[in-house]
């Protein structure tokens, strides 16, 4: 593969029978290393299924694993840094894209390190609509597990710092480009 770091990139989202779930336009890829790519954004529009189009609120910084069934979005909120982890498939990348399969149940930990598991219907109802196989159940729940512990640990990518570290070199990355 290419080296990513340094260039800016589009993020696709798809679904298990491989429709378009959502894109995110254009994202600055900040990291790079064998495990994951590490990319940051600010108000980035972003497409839905349906196209309706909205621009992202906040800054984040988007870690995406090569070898993990899971990527995190971590929002720089005025009250502090909430993680939004996506149970997904590993990422490839493909003619200039990232692109994954989003699973539904999604983790949120927030600053005040309440972790709440969410879209558990969804992930039922789509479940049985696109025939997620006893395999995958079997790998999300086992992450689920893990990123909870990771989380208690403030382990990597739930660590305040890093994620701000990552958003500094973005602003100093792209400040050259302006």
């Amino acid at each position: 593969m290419e080296p990513l770091k340094n260039r800016w990139i589009e993020i696709q989202g798809y679904k298990h029978d491989g429709r378009m779930h959502r894109i995110w336009d254009s994202v600055f890829v900040v990291d790079e290393t064998e495990e994951y790519i590490v990319v940051a954004s600010t108000k980035t529009k972003v497409v839905e299924h349906d196209f309706r189009i909205w621009y992202t609120k906040e800054p984040a910084i988007m870690i995406f694993f090569k070898n993990r069934w899971w990527n995190v979005i971590a929002m720089l909120k005025k009250v502090g840094i909430t993680y939004y982890v996506n149970l997904a498939s590993p990422f490839v990348y493909d003619n200039q894209k990232v692109k994954y399969i989003d699973y539904d149940l999604d983790l949120k930990l927030y600053p005040n390190k309440d972790i709440r598991l969410i879209d558990v219907k969804e992930y039922g109802y789509h479940r049985k609509k696109y025939n997620y196989g006893d395999d995958i159940d079997k790998i999300l729940r086992f992450n689920i597990t893990n990123i909870k512990e990771c989380m208690g640990k403030n382990e990597f990518p739930f660590c305040d710092d890093l994620i701000r570290k990552y958003y500094h070199d973005f602003i100093e990355l792209t400040k050259k480009e302006k």
